[in-house]
């Protein structure tokens, strides 16, 4: 039979790398849901009469699951908005970039009189961040011909502790209630009464039902809803946008914040 001896340095040894670890993992803990950004610019060359493609975004740094999926997410938004056929191959923004310039090259060519150099601006922000939900909101300016260009705002939302981006159905804790509560603020809004039709005032929600909008996210102003020009309302009209305080909101989402 072997019998150990723990000296006093090896107890103290011990010691010291079970607060070692302690302290690695409760500096893990309160980090998994930090992040950092750098800037992340793409152009064209300038050029007169040509097209041009600026992109300013943030870009986050790291090689975590969150860092990961944030850089992701927004690359995929990007490369659709530049997407002027619906058939794309571009794996990058930089591929998406040249794609965009390729496409109106191509219709230059067969339509040489008619065709305005296309142009495309997309700058990305923070609209919201605590430790629990961080909210990247992307403003874009794309113009493509005809009589004027497409301006819109997307809302991307992540959870920071999961490293995932949150959907719709992820913000709320019901669904049908926040959209039962959203339509009674936007006919408060809008001036719409409550008995009747949501599209009395000349919105042109489909089946005469109101429907809460894809584009939505946190701001430090509350729950944003963004409805995209045609999505209710004519172009003229422009974006319909309903903003909901947090002391209104947070009984009905999933990470509520402070007024």
């Amino acid at each position: 039979m072997k019998l150990y001896f723990y000296t006093k340095s090896n107890f103290h040894m011990k010691s010291k790398l079970t607060c070692l670890i302690i302290c690695i993992l409760f500096f893990a803990c309160n980090n998994r849901n930090t992040l950092s950004f750098e800037p992340l610019s793409i152009a064209t060359d300038s050029c007169k009469n040509c097209t041009s493609v600026y992109i300013n975004i943030p870009n986050a740094t790291g090689s975590t699951k969150l860092s990961e999926t944030i850089n992701s997410a927004l690359e995929g938004e990007i490369i659709a908005l530049l997407n002027f056929d619906e058939v794309s191959n571009a794996q990058n923004l930089n591929d998406a970039k040249e794609a965009f310039v390729m496409e109106y090259k191509e219709i230059n060519e067969n339509f040489p009189e008619e065709s305005m150099p296309w142009e495309a601006k997309i700058e990305g922000t923070t609209s919201f961040e605590n430790k629990e939900v961080i909210t990247i909101k992307l403003t874009s300016y794309i113009y493509t011909g005809g009589a004027h260009g497409y301006e819109t705002n997307r809302f991307l939302n992540f959870d920071k502790v999961k490293g995932v981006e949150l959907y719709q159905e992820d913000l709320f804790n019901n669904l049908g209630e926040f959209k039962a509560f959203a339509e009674s603020l936007f006919r408060k809004q809008e001036k719409i009464s409550a008995e009747g039709s949501i599209n009395d005032t000349g919105f042109m929600f489909e089946t005469e039902n109101f429907y809460l909008p894809d584009n939505m996210g946190y701001t430090e102003d509350g729950i944003h809803l963004f409805y995209e020009p045609y999505e209710i309302a004519s172009f003229a009209d422009g974006p319909i946008t309903l903003t909901i305080p947090y002391n209104e909101a947070n009984p009905y989402i999933k990470f509520p914040s402070k007024p």
